[in-house]
């Protein structure tokens, strides 16, 4: 993991972001279809795991989701028994920054929050890196929780290549992966720090954009 930055070095980052000049989707939706297909809505909390870049931003966005009933910042998709912000910054682990989704089928479906992660929370067609950040631990990926979010993930996959959804080609990867929390000053780090500049730069541009594209799905 190439982080340019850790939870107390905001000015670094905000140079990085500054040199960047910011990704796709940071301040603007992409306007893509929802999956033909999704999960069909049970009685009882459901479970998903995304990865899409720095964890920060991820858990910003959905934990504005309409439904959703909370959101852990960790790690996901590595070879090593356990993960930690020290060792999944060598990039030996094979871990991706990841958030895990707890949420109300009632209210909202595993397909809509799939749009709202590859529409606004994160640029799919950027490999192993979003924004300032590069390496493997901030790609792409969605680790299904069973094979019917298996399903509508790979179908709405080949959906959006179908559709040419983006400019350029989708490199989402889904993948198995035991789910660890990050440390605890991951945690809801966006509504701790708002005027760390990471934050400002990078993760306040992308909760604007997405309650703008989708208003009735967020608080």
């Amino acid at each position: 993991m190439n982080r340019l930055i850790v939870a107390i070095s905001g000015f670094a980052a905000l140079a990085a972001a500054a040199t960047y000049g910011g990704i796709a989707n940071a301040e603007h939706a992409v306007r893509i279809p929802p999956p033909a297909r999704d999960v069909p809505a049970r009685g009882h909390d459901a479970t998903a795991v995304l990865a899409g870049g720095c964890f920060w931003g991820m858990e910003a966005v959905f934990e504005h989701v309409r439904g959703v009933k909370s959101v852990t910042a960790g790690y996901d998709g590595g070879g090593a028994a356990q993960a930690s912000y020290a060792a999944v910054s060598t990039e030996r682990t094979g871990h991706a920054e990841a958030i895990r989704i707890v949420y109300d089928p009632q209210v909202v479906s595993y397909g809509t929050l799939l749009q709202v992660f590859f529409s606004v929370a994160h640029d799919p067609t950027q490999l192993n890196r979003q924004g300032p950040d590069s390496g493997p631990s901030y790609r792409s990926a969605i680790f299904p929780q069973d094979e019917e979010q298996r399903r509508v993930a790979a179908g709405y996959i080949a959906q959006l290549k179908q559709v040419h959804a983006f400019k350029a080609p989708i490199v989402t990867r889904i993948e198995n992966g035991t789910f660890y929390p990050a440390e605890a000053y991951h945690q809801h780090f966006f509504d701790r720090h708002p005027l760390h500049p990471y934050i400002v730069r990078w993760d306040k541009p992308k909760l604007a954009a997405f309650r703008a594209a989708f208003p009735k799905l967020a608080v």
